[in-house]
């Protein structure tokens, strides 16, 4: 590219950068992104979770903000590693010369932590955000260990989506039955819409449909150089269609007719770095074992598990033991499941030890399934040795004691807000 065409670009992204109605994230990211420290600090997420708009209120709350371009731009399809200096000398030609880089979207571009890693070593701060976990993994761990800190981003939590519609919750809220209705109303909502913040505003579903099809072509089959994308897309389809269920590499190799179990853990791998997709291992002290045993999938938001598979709005447990896991990931613990004689949906794992196990499901009044559902609690406290478990459901609420244990059974709107 020619120094022209990208102070072209570099005017035309800041003229037409559109305000954006800011939400405040769960655990203050914007405060920890934004310190004064000397790291290079990475945003990552899938795409349109919101990580242009939380990288435009970290720039305009600095001094310096000039000097910031977002390379998912079609303006931007031939730019190389080697027009990185014509776009540092664009940048100081275009303003006053300064010390803050923003980057949008930049693993689009090979050999990007090499100039990265050279502004880092001038003294300069960067922030930049990506849509491939992959690329903190491979390029970021090779050329910028000990250099950057990495958050990561999801759509809105529940609480995050109450902020957007402009609902402030406070303690009396748990004890006000017309406030409780309210927000019982607004999870359902959030169940059904998900929380991808630029859907929320239109709610027209081919947004979902174009965002879908962006992360399977973009982020897996273009990224990734795949020939056969067919089998890939219907594995997508079917694992969003079976959330919550354990699948295992050779089942999967069985149903799509693939020779190579490898294949299948590769899109899998690819489905997982780019966020749309996460497995969870059944937990054991033994690696082995771990990797072993059959997984179980979530998705990266209900709402557009919604769009991509009518099976999965059909099954409200489903739903909401989805919603639990994205909780526990976004809290950064290690989650796993648990299955023995009976099974849990959850053992949380921190410092190599198991601290909590967690049930989901819609209801428990159905003696048959309170009793499944205590069982399989009951024997992972048990075996890890865990003091308080915890069983959410859609609207129950109860505290249970056993000899050494206790049992807390929490309505999963207010669990997801305390």
């Amino acid at each position: 590219m020619n120094k022209a065409d990208l102070k072209k670009v570099i005017i035309s992204q800041a003229e037409n950068s559109r305000e954006i109605k800011y939400v405040s994230r769960d655990n203050k990211f914007q405060d920890k992104i934004s310190a004064n420290d000397p790291f290079i600090r990475i945003i990552t997420g899938v795409r349109r979770c919101g990580k242009s708009t939380l990288l435009q209120h970290i720039r305009e709350g600095n001094a310096e903000k000039d000097f910031a371009i977002n390379f998912d731009d079609n303006r931007l399809t031939g730019f190389s590693s080697e027009d990185f200096e014509k776009l540092y000398e664009a940048f100081n030609e275009l303003f006053k010369t300064e010390k803050t880089w923003y980057f949008d979207e930049i693993q689009n571009i090979s050999g990007w932590e090499r100039f990265v890693r050279r502004l880092h070593n001038e003294g300069n701060k960067v922030f930049i955000t990506g849509s491939n976990a992959r690329m903190l993994s491979t390029e970021l761990g090779t050329h910028l260990t000990g250099r950057y800190l990495q958050t990561e981003l999801f759509p809105f939590t529940f609480a995050e989506y109450l902020r957007f519609a402009d609902f402030e919750v406070n303690d009396k809220d748990f004890f006000t039955p017309s406030r409780i209705i309210i927000l019982k109303k607004a999870f359902h909502e959030y169940v059904t819409l998900g929380g991808f913040p630029e859907f929320l505003q239109t709610k027209n579903p081919d947004y979902l449909k174009t965002l879908y099809d962006n992360i399977i072509y973009r982020d897996v089959v273009s990224r990734y150089g795949i020939k056969n994308s067919r089998i890939l897309i219907e594995m997508a389809h079917f694992l969003i269609s079976n959330i919550s269920k354990e699948t295992s590499y050779n089942a999967l190799k069985k149903n799509f007719g693939i020779a190579n179990a490898v294949t299948i853990k590769e899109y899998i791998g690819y489905l997982e770095n780019c966020y749309l997709l996460f497995s969870v291992n059944k937990f054991d002290y033994s690696l082995k074992k771990q990797l072993a045993n059959p997984k179980k999938i979530y998705c990266i938001d209900t709402g557009l598990a919604h769009f991509i598979s009518f099976k999965f709005s059909e099954n409200k447990g489903r739903q909401l033991e989805n919603i639990v896991y994205l909780h526990l990931r976004k809290s950064n613990f290690d989650i796993y499941y648990h299955k023995n004689n009976f099974e849990c949906d959850f053992i949380v794992v921190k410092n190599a030890k198991a601290v909590m196990a967690i049930q989901v499901c819609q209801s428990i009044d159905d003696a048959n399934t309170r009793k499944r559902e205590l069982r399989g609690l009951a024997e992972a406290m048990q075996m890890y040795s865990i003091p308080v478990g915890y069983i959410i459901s859609e609207d129950e609420e109860e505290t249970i004691e056993e000899t050494g244990f206790t049992i807390k059974i929490i309505p999963i709107w207010k669990y997801l807000l305390t």
